[in-house]
């Protein structure tokens, strides 16, 4: 069964800088206690200005839509509610 790979970014207005900078260690820790969770970085951009590079890799499909349902019902989710967001999402071996 293939792993599931998210690359991409989020782009956070300056205006909810501080509220995700406060939120986004309690996401990352309870990301990565998750079941099936490899990876899982989110790290300030050098060269752009509120945005967030996102790296993540999942066990397998299962483990990857586990985390996307807890993540929308979390605050986390709330928090970022509307933010843009470019992942793109892949399978590897």
């Amino acid at each position: 069964m293939p792993k599931i790979q998210l690359t991409g970014h989020i782009d956070v207005p300056a205006d909810r800088l501080a509220d995700i900078a406060q939120a986004l260690p309690t996401h990352i820790a309870l990301t990565r206690a998750e079941a099936g969770c490899i990876r899982f970085d989110v790290t300030p951009s050098e060269t752009e200005q509120g945005r967030f590079l996102v790296r993540e890799l999942f066990a397998d499909q299962n483990s990857f839509d586990a985390h996307q349902v807890r993540v929308r019902a979390s605050d986390w989710g709330k928090i970022t509610d509307g933010i843009p967001r470019s992942y793109d999402i892949i399978d590897v071996d």
